[in-house]
């Protein structure tokens, strides 16, 4: 990759970058509250609404782990252009749409395009930043992360009450139309061409290996389907084969798509793993919360959103601060207190009843992400900086990539703990006593992640 990039404008660039970022990521969260409409509108099952929701996620988990051979086949504005078109032809189909077949076929481009251009911005930031500056621009990519999903229900649940479900595909539509504009003024190719081989065997493992995961883990977090049913086994049992003979046959490439020798470097590896588990914890209370408010409690889904913004809010603001405190310190004792903040507050969510009032779970879950606004950036920075720059694309792809195994696997593990773990003869509190152990698993994880992170070392970015 290329590393003299002195003449590049980088706070144009990152404007581009996280504009891009933004759009992508706030599409994610609007359509959950549109389901119901769009269902009325277009006279189809909740099954088949699912499938805008379900589609999105597999085809952008699809694409992202290769994202690392399309980053060194194509040049940066060629790739990110075609991606945030990608995502832009998709949103206007959707929003055009006259039945549900076109617009699963919108949500499919969007979702082409969003998973590329995660991991490219990532790259591209890696790549135009000294790594002493590294933390502080992934700070500001953190902000907008945090920022994105907290709004999305929100504006989505206002939009749709005022107004058509397609007015949601109408607001992202402008802005991903100007990113394009700014990016054809602003982008320049920061990334370097090797030209790898298109290799298509690997290209469909990759894709039947986790395509074949994520539908498996995804259903399984469906409470209409059951851990042995052939709906969840059947998908895992593929995905887990081919992913095997996908990472067999990219060990024995010179050029892979996706490079696993990566893991070589040991904070790389021990930073991914901390990373999946922050994750794994924050997605899963993201899920958890909302449920046992509204079906447990008797909260409105306007009230448990609100109770999660709080939280959003403060992690979107401390992220900034955080890239800064990393670029400064490192990403060690980061990781040790957040980690131990998300721990403590995480077995707070194990000690739950009916009668547990708002302010104790908007405070806990507030404390539990500025937690995880310690963990996530900063130990994805601290993994990546290990790399060197011609495997700086490979380590983006691969990051996000275990982060939405770790995202599907941590809604399905969860959500069947909870069910599982209920007691109905007991009545509400009987339901509470599987929310507990489903936040108790969630906890003994965010322990395993603290104890590993007192092995993090050397990740103080010094000044080159």
């Amino acid at each position: 990759m290329e590393t003299g990039n002195k003449n590049i404008n980088r706070k144009q660039l990152m404007i581009v970058l996280i504009s891009g970022a933004f759009v992508a990521i706030l599409n994610q969260t609007l359509l959950g509250t549109a389901l119901p409409h769009i269902m009325e509108d277009l006279q189809i099952g909740p099954s088949a609404a699912q499938w805008l929701q379900s589609a999105f996620m597999l085809v952008n988990g699809i694409m992202i782990p290769i994202t690392a051979f399309l980053i060194e086949r194509f040049t940066t504005r060629t790739l990110f252009m075609t991606a945030l078109g990608s995502f832009a032809i998709g949103t206007l189909i959707a929003a055009l749409s006259p039945n549900f077949s076109l617009l699963l076929v919108g949500r499919i481009l969007q979702a082409g395009g969003a998973g590329i251009m995660m991991p490219l911005t990532q790259t591209i930031m890696f790549l135009i930043f000294p790594i002493h500056q590294r933390g502080r621009a992934m700070g500001m990519f953190g902000l907008i992360i945090a920022f994105a999903p907290a709004m999305g229900p929100t504006l989505s649940g206002w939009l749709v009450e005022h107004f058509h479900w397609r007015s949601l595909f109408y607001v992202v539509l402008p802005i991903a139309i100007f990113d394009i504009i700014l990016a054809y003024k602003i982008l320049a190719n920061v990334t370097k061409q090797t030209f790898p081989k298109v290799d298509i065997a690997s290209i469909i493992l990759s894709t039947l290996g986790f395509g074949g995961l994520l539908y498996g883990f995804s259903m399984a977090g469906d409470e209409n389907h059951s851990w042995t049913g052939s709906m969840v086994l059947v998908p895992l049992i593929i995905g887990s084969i081919t992913l095997f003979f996908f990472i067999r046959r990219q060990l024995r490439l010179e050029k892979p798509i996706l490079e696993f020798r990566i893991f070589r470097y040991k904070i790389f590896t021990l930073s991914t793993a901390i990373g999946m588990i922050a994750f794994f914890s924050m997605i899963g209370g993201a899920i958890i919360l909302p449920i046992m408010m509204q079906d447990y409690m008797g909260f409105s889904p306007l009230v448990s959103g609100l109770m999660l913004l709080p939280g959003a809010i403060l992690m979107g603001l401390m992220n900034p601060v955080t890239g800064r405190l990393f670029d400064k310190f490192g990403g060690k004792w980061l990781a040790i207190i957040g980690l131990s903040l998300v721990t403590i507050t995480t077995f707070m969510f194990s000690i739950l009843t009916t009668e547990t009032t708002f302010l104790y779970l908007t405070l806990a879950n507030a404390v539990r992400m500025f937690g995880i606004s310690m963990v996530m950036m900063p130990v994805t920075t601290a993994g990546l900086n290990q790399l060197p720059n011609n495997l700086m694309a490979h380590g983006t792809a691969m990051n996000n990539t275990m982060r939405q195994m770790a995202g599907a696997i941590g809604t399905a593990a969860l959500i069947s703990i909870m069910l599982d773990q209920a007691r109905p003869s007991e009545g509400l509190e009987g339901m509470m006593h599987g929310v507990n152990i489903s936040f108790l698993v969630s906890g003994l994880a965010a322990l395993v992640g603290l104890i590993l992170s007192f092995y993090l070392n050397n990740t103080k970015p010094e000044k080159s």
